[in-house]
This record gives structure tokens, C-alpha cells and sequence, in this order.
């Protein structure tokens, strides 16, 4: 499989590495200061890059035939666009807001979670999440995912950042170190607390699920997602 990189940054470095120890061979590296970009030698383009550049990025490989997978948070005001775009072309598409294995069987389990409670209003929902310093945007992507997975299933009608309200989880964000990321759910009554966590210890897992999402995605058309790569539909 050969694979265009949008975004070299930490991310693309080490989905570089994994997808090159699969066998696979990466044909380019796109950053904000490239300018000629071969997209016919790409049989699938991921990117990790910014939330300003992931629209531009996703909308030209579209436009030349290649399927995109995108880790990129932040840009989902344009969402709706990118996949009219994929479905008008005939390209396929995966957007998931973390590719690790393990948050996304933990996104099922959060869904699962909030329809055990969506009786119980005695106990009070709220989240954290922390990473490096370096994340440019709060919450997170994955956060926002797991905010969603609730209020699907509850009462709950938003998230906030650091809000509260009846029918609003609030989100505490933190930006510490080299943290790659940890998400908390708590449920909180007068009388106990249940509390799930989810806490990456490194990269890898990040970027072997987007290789694993890009190995998945050939010779298909149309929008996907993580529950379809993992079978969790």
C-alpha cells in the first residue's frame, strides 16, 4: 500500500514507522510548505496535520481519487462538506477523533455506560481530559466523542467547557507535559461514584490504528468510521 502523509509532525513520524514495519511504503510527506503534491502515486493519504490545512488537504485528495483518513481534531465545522465531497467524487472517507484501539472499544463502553445511568438522576456525569502541551485544541476530539456518546443516550442535551448545568457535562481540560492522553468519565451521587479512564501511554496506539483504518479502507467507496474497522457496528 502506498500511503501520502499529510502532517509530519510526532504523529506522521510514527505512523511512518508502523506502517513501514506492515510493509507498506510511504510515497509522501505534506506539510504546510509543500507545493507539489504527487497524488497519483498514493493508494490512501492520512492525515494528522492541522485544523487549518485538514479541510484543504481532505478536499484535494478527494478531488484526485484518494481515500483520506483523518485523525486531524478541530476542523468539524466543515464535516458535512468533506463528506459530500467524498460521496460526489465516489472517494471513501474515515474521520475518527482518536484511532486507538482501545478508546474506541472504551467509546462503546462510555454509550453503554450512559444507557445504564439515563435513570439514575441522582448521580451527576462530568470529564476530564489531559494532554501535552503542545494539543492545540480543548477539548479534545476524543472528548467532544465521548460528550456525544452521552448525551445520546441520557438526558443530557450539551457539553461544556468547564460549565455546569442540569442537562450540561462539563469538561475540565488539562495541558500538562507530554501527557498523550487520558479521558475520565465520572458519574458522582451523595453516596458513591463510578468512574471510568481511559489513559494512552504512548503514540502507538494512535498510529497503528490509522494504518490499520487505511489497510481496511481499500477498494471500498463511501464514509466509514472506527465501529465499522473494528466490526463494533
Amino acid at each position: 500500500m502506498r500511503i501520502g502523509l499529510f502532517g509530519y509532525g510526532k504523529m506522521g513520524r510514527m505512523i511512518a514507522e508502523i506502517a513501514q514495519s506492515r510493509g507498506h511504503e510511504i510515497v509522501a510527506k505534506v506539510d504546510v510548505d509543500t507545493t507539489d503534491i504527487d497524488y497519483a502515486s498514493m493508494d490512501v493519504a492520512i492525515d494528522f496535520s492541522t485544523p487549518d490545512s485538514a479541510f484543504d488537504n481532505i478536499t484535494g485528495c478527494f478531488e484526485n481519487g484518494v481515500p483520506v483518513i483523518c485523525g486531524t481534531t478541530g476542523w468539524l465545522s466543515q464535516y458535512n462538506e468533506a463528506v459530500d465531497l467524498c460521496q460526489k467524487n465516489k472517494s471513501a472517507f474515515i474521520y475518527a477523533s482518536n484511532f486507538s484501539l482501545g478508546v474506541n472499544i472504551f467509546f462503546e463502553l462510555n454509550a453503554h455506560l450512559a444507557k445504564m445511568m439515563s435513570n439514575l438522576e441522582q448521580y451527576k456525569v462530568s470529564m476530564e481530559e489531559i494532554h501535552h502541551t503542545q494539543k492545540l485544541d480543548a477539548p479534545s476530539g476524543t472528548a467532544i466523542t465521548l460528550a456525544e456518546g452521552i448525551i445520546k443516550n441520557t438526558g443530557y442535551t450539551e457539553w461544556q467547557l468547564e460549565k455546569s448545568g442540569d442537562k450540561i457535562i462539563p469538561i475540565v481540560s488539562k495541558r500538562e507535559g507530554m501527557v498523550p492522553g487520558t479521558h475520565s468519565i465520572f458519574y458522582e451521587s451523595n453516596v458513591d461514584s463510578i468512574h471510568i479512564k481511559h489513559e494512552a501511554h504512548n503514540r502507538e496506539g494512535f498510529a497503528l490504528g490509522a494504518v490499520i483504518a487505511a489497510e481496511w479502507i481499500q477498494g471500498k467507496t463511501g464514509v466509514f468510521s472506527m465501529k465499522d474497522v473494528l466490526n463494533l457496528s
